[in-house]
């Protein structure tokens, strides 16, 4: 016992005056957001705004989807602060989903409505929302003081257009002007169908972040402006082509994230915010720069993206190799699997997305390389992984079948987290419809019975086009006391009924949704054709950790009546005693380890409750538990 305490003594001391690493936080919606790529093909362009840091910069991406400039205080800047240290940069852009009811103030709406004792109208309100010139700039300008008492650098950005386009121009309200048609509230209630003059920025909340900076003295990127030109080079057709995601005029695939980070970056060298710090390639590259599969169970098959990215190249046409050593294969469509594959560019410019594959056959570390090449240029990529075993244990399974109650079984030692609602609630147990067609494999047919849910009020608002964070249907599971509860599944089926515009996401959390990981994402889903939702994650919880997982729905457009089904909740796992499960010994000193994490990939400086990983400079991670 004394040589364990030593040892935790020893390594609490050395992450202590370990480097606390210099970091960017960045604070924003979906359009920045980071999204798991074996689950959608929409990315965020904070994903790839650290791959242009330098000497030693990190990045670090709060932003979530759905969040207006309200959420981003209260929500994320409380998360984000925890690891804000002096000198960090704190990076902050909203807007998209401050526009909500049309410029008025959410919470303002639904107060005016609970005041008049509206509450059918008042649970109606989608409380996200703020007013330009008011609480957009109040909200923004909290984080921006609170950045500046602890020490860091804030940037504002500007919001990201929407590929709004009249003609092959960026109109208004893609650029965040509401002035050609908005609401305000009154003392007599919503007015709507205002407007003002286009040299009046009142409902412009792009000028209005500028002019907050300019108020605060802190610095402003207009990516609002870059993103128009960036959309207008490309015009209106080829735009949506190549640089979104294929489901709307908002969020981006990975060229279009990757070339707005790409331009975040270069204007923030260009005005001299860390411009010793950011690099900008002019000839090829590829992000991420090495390609850590991180961890997974033995047998398991892995995908990864990875993105070549090529500027000012020679030849100004020609074609890029890419290789991979045995055991690794990779494809440009996930579809044909080689050990080579070929890409050709043109006009001295190549941003394309590539897949690298991998099979887990044996325990432990995994490696390999990838190597690209151009011309004479060669860039060798590292592939790593990490088998961990489910060996031991007992045991451990909750299932929900959700078919005439929210009842639940419980396998194995753990203590279950029973369904909650946030918004929603269950209008009946019942099939989807009588031609619901569920996956042949499972043998069930249309009599089987779903959980139908609605959200609260029944009306689907319009023009939501990502999850609102105050409505979803939770599950979750905790170890008892003196066990670890090792979870390697969550599953389950999902579908809408009355229409083929539901949408949904699937997350799961073991920091109460501080951080979150997507495993599935469905938009427009075809209704009443229940699909499997199943995911393997490699995850460890400590006492007094829970496991939550959720589902958040929306609807494509204005709609009355539509249900999320969902049946066959799945988490299980094994539970471990905890006194079998040790301390990890580490070996070497201070200057063997190069970084420390905690479970949920956040870096920190010094050893945390639970479960801490340590990555050493020869490449592997290993585990604290503490």
């Amino acid at each position: 016992m004394k040589a364990k305490l030593l040892l935790l003594i020893t390594l609490a001391v050395m992450l202590c005056s370990a480097s606390n690493g210099k970091k960017v936080h960045t604070l924003g919606d979906s359009t920045m957001a980071p999204y798991d790529e074996s689950a959608t093909v929409t990315r965020g362009w904070g994903m790839y705004f650290g791959d242009f840091l330098t000497n030693g910069w990190s990045s670090i991406n709060y932003a979530r989807g759905g969040r207006d400039s309200r959420a981003g205080y209260e929500e994320l800047w409380q998360s984000a602060r925890k690891q804000v240290a002096e000198g960090d940069y704190v990076i902050i852009t909203f807007g998209h989903n401050d526009e909500k009811n049309d410029g008025m103030d959410g919470y303002a709406l639904y107060d005016y409505y609970v005041a008049k004792g509206d509450q059918t109208a008042a649970a109606a309100v989608d409380k996200r929302g703020t007013v330009p010139s008011t609480t957009y700039k109040e909200n923004l300008g909290k984080i921006v003081d609170e950045a500046l008492a602890l020490g860091a650098h804030p940037v504002i950005c500007s919001p990201v257009c929407r590929a709004y386009f009249t003609g092959n121009k960026i109109r208004r309200n893609g650029r965040h002007d509401l002035g050609d048609s908005f609401s305000i509230l009154t003392s007599d209630g919503p007015v709507a169908g205002k407007s003002v003059a286009a040299d009046d920025n009142t409902m412009d909340y792009a000028w209005h972040s500028e002019q907050l900076a300019k108020e605060k003295g802190v610095p402003f990127i207009d990516l609002t402006q870059a993103t128009a030109e960036l959309y207008e080079s490309y015009g209106s057709g080829k735009c949506l082509e190549y640089l979104f995601d294929g489901q709307g005029s908002t969020h981006f695939n990975t060229t279009g994230a990757l070339l707005v980070a790409r331009e975040c970056a270069r204007l923030m060298k260009a005005q001299g915010i860390m411009a010793d710090d950011i690099t900008i390639p002019t000839d090829i590259s590829v992000t991420p720069a090495t390609a850590d599969f991180g961890e997974a169970y033995k047998g398991q098959t892995l995908t990864k993206e990875l993105t070549i990215n090529g500027f000012g190249l020679t030849p100004e046409n020609g074609s890029v190799s890419i290789t991979a050593t045995e055991g690794i294969l990779v494809s440009l469509d996930k579809k044909e699997w080689n050990s080579t594959v070929s890409i050709d560019y043109n006009a001295s410019t190549l941003v394309k997305t590539f897949y690298a594959q991998l099979t887990l056959t044996g325990n432990g570390q995994t490696s390999g390389n990838i190597t690209v090449t151009q011309g004479t240029k060669t860039i060798n990529v590292p592939v790593s992984a990490n088998a961990v075993s489910m060996e031991g244990g007992t045991e451990v399974k909750a299932y929900w079948r959700l078919e005439k109650d929210d009842s639940y079984e419980l396998t194995g030692p753990a203590t279950v987290i029973g369904e909650s609602f946030e918004g929603m609630y269950v209008q009946r147990y019942a099939n989807p419809n009588a031609n619901t067609v569920w996956p042949e494999d499972t043998g069930f047919d249309a009599s089987r019975k779903m959980q139908r849910n609605l959200l609260t009020g029944d009306n689907w608002p319009a023009d939501e086009i990502d999850d609102n964070p105050d409505r979803y249907i939770q599950f979750g599971i905790k170890p008892n006391k003196g066990n670890v509860l090792k979870i390697n599944n969550i599953s389950m089926f999902v579908c809408g009924a009355g229409g083929n515009g539901m949408c949904a996401h699937v997350y799961y959390s073991t920091d109460n949704f501080e951080t979150r990981t997507t495993i599935y994402e469905k938009k427009k889903m075809t209704a009443n054709k229940p699909e499997l939702v199943a995911a393997t994650p490699v995850i460890s919880l400590e006492e007094g950790q829970e496991l939550l997982v959720r589902i958040y729905p929306w609807y494509n457009s204005a709609a009355t009546g539509k249900t999320i089904c969902i049946s066959d909740v799945t988490i299980s796992g094994v539970a471990i005693d905890a006194n079998t499960t040790g301390c990890v010994e580490m070996t070497g000193t201070q200057t063997d380890i190069s970084r420390y994490y905690t479970i949920n990939g956040l870096q920190t400086s010094k050893l945390q409750h639970g479960v801490n990983l340590v990555k050493s400079n020869d490449g592997k991670t290993r585990k604290i538990i503490y």
